[in-house]
């Protein structure tokens, strides 16, 4: 797909607007799994997640081969939105984000920031973004995808800048949501000619993913209901499923219960605010402790973007099943 001359060319690009993130190996973590343990913090971006690289890329390439491009449009549950809104802003291109009703009303505010037009529709992220495709169509907009070639090569910079401060490591745990993420990583490993093994994590509640790697063919899903918004995907992509089947080694499926358990966990080990899919891969790891003895692990804190309200009730007394069932 892409070079590593590439890579290290959008890695520029990125870095013109977002500084190398943190890779650390924190103490706390490593007692609790047994092990070495580096967590990529992908929550200190200046909008929170990692999804600001993939824009970042995507802007520059498409205004390069669209100097006149009228502007953008796309759905999203908020980092997709956030990144598209902040690279957009950069390059004085009207921004359009869909969101389906009842989204996080703290990334929706952050979208507004950054310069976006938003509009709520739907009960979830499929029903938005059919929306948003009709929209551009009727509008002359340029409909940006949750999955494109592009939008992996700005994210698999993260990859890049961790492999080359942690290149040893044995297994990197990435969340999956519409799938840049884990296959940014897969293309940066590739690319350095390491041997990590890299292993997807989905909720339960949506294992859209899952469920097609186990079944080596995309599964479409009837819901998504995870509270990890990050995760909640029920339509996974045809070509970033190949790219994670070749590349990846398994998917591991947590409950929201674990997710919640894990943004304690990152809290009180490392100080640090997780959103669900941002937690989800150390759920993963502290799923599979006992597999883990003598390994280095990677884990992706892939976003901070978390609602307080959310956040105080999801990782409160009460579990996160009898918080759904009251909400």
């Amino acid at each position: 797909m892409f070079d590593l001359e590439q890579l290290e060319r959008a890695h520029e690009i990125v870095g013109q607007a977002v500084p190398p993130t943190p890779a650390h190996a924190w103490p706390l973590l490593a007692e609790r799994l047994g092990t070495r343990v580096v967590v990529k913090h992908e929550n200190h971006t200046p909008t929170g997640a990692f999804k600001v690289r993939g824009g970042l890329v995507y802007l520059e390439r498409l205004k390069r081969g669209r100097p006149d491009v009228p502007g953008i449009i796309s759905a999203t549950r908020g980092n997709h939105g956030q990144s598209l809104a902040f690279a957009a802003s950069r390059h004085g291109v009207p921004a359009v984000i869909y969101v389906p009703r009842g989204n996080s009303v703290e990334k929706n505010r952050a979208m507004r920031a950054f310069g976006a037009e938003l509009v709520e529709h739907g009960e979830d992220f499929q029903a938005a973004r059919e929306e948003a495709e009709r929209r551009a169509q009727f509008a002359g907009l340029h409909m940006v995808p949750s999955f494109h070639p592009d939008l992996v090569l700005g994210v698999a910079t993260y990859a890049l800048e961790l492999f080359r401060s942690a290149p040893d490591l044995d297994v990197l745990y990435v969340p999956i949501g519409q799938g840049s993420g884990i296959c940014g990583c897969i293309m940066a490993r590739d690319l350095l000619g390491l041997k990590t093994e890299i292993v997807g994590v989905q909720s339960t509640e949506a294992p859209s993913y899952a469920l097609s790697f186990a079944a080596r063919t995309v599964v479409n899903t009837d819901s998504s209901s995870t509270l990890a918004d990050g995760m909640a995907t029920r339509n996974p992509d045809a070509e970033a499923l190949a790219i994670i089947l070749k590349g990846a080694s398994r998917v591991v499926q947590v409950t929201d219960d674990e997710i919640a358990s894990a943004i304690r966990v990152l809290w009180t080990d490392t100080h640090n605010l997780a959103e669900g899919a941002g937690a989800a891969p150390l759920a993963a790891a502290l799923q599979e402790k006992a597999s883990l003895a003598g390994k280095r692990v990677g884990l992706i804190l892939s976003g901070g973007n978390i609602d307080f309200d959310l956040f105080r009730r999801w990782v409160g007394t009460d579990a996160p099943s009898a918080q759904r069932a009251v909400a």
